[in-house]
């Protein structure tokens, strides 16, 4: 029996075999506009796009923040960011809103990207590797 993997355009309604993560993982990507990390910061530094850290706090207190990115942990992600809810950041204007999702090494950030693209913010996408990817690049980070 040969069984379809998910088309990353497609998002299946059910599926007929259980799907590892690393497959998971791979087919949300291949729907995600993923960015490195000096064009993050220079998007962001244009006002082009909003990052958005989703790390929790004892990694935050380890290795620093990224100045001027949203800190939101991912268990309030989606209140935080919905621009139609009661529970919003102030930044979250719009459904046009780039954001681009910060996690530790680039993994978890991609799934939260998708869950913000079905909340119908459909420029989310995330940091290839991650918070680790932006520090080894060199970019700015707040002790």
């Amino acid at each position: 029996m040969t069984v379809e993997r998910p088309v990353a355009t497609e998002r299946p309604a059910t599926v007929e075999r259980p799907v590892g993560i690393d497959e998971l993982l791979e087919w949300v990507r291949a729907g995600l506009d993923r960015v490195e990390a000096a064009a993050a910061d220079e998007a962001a530094r244009a006002g082009d796009a909003l990052l958005v850290d989703i790390r929790y706090a004892a990694l935050r207190e380890r290795d620093g923040l990224i100045p001027g990115a949203l800190v939101v942990e991912r268990n309030e992600l989606e209140w935080r960011l919905d621009p139609r809810g009661s529970h919003r950041a102030p930044e979250a204007t719009s459904h046009d809103l780039r954001v681009v999702v910060i996690c530790n090494e680039g993994y978890a950030s991609s799934l939260a990207a998708v869950s913000l693209r079905q909340l119908g913010l459909h420029r989310a996408t995330d940091l290839v590797g991650g918070f680790q990817a932006w520090r080894t690049a060199g970019l700015p980070v707040n002790r």
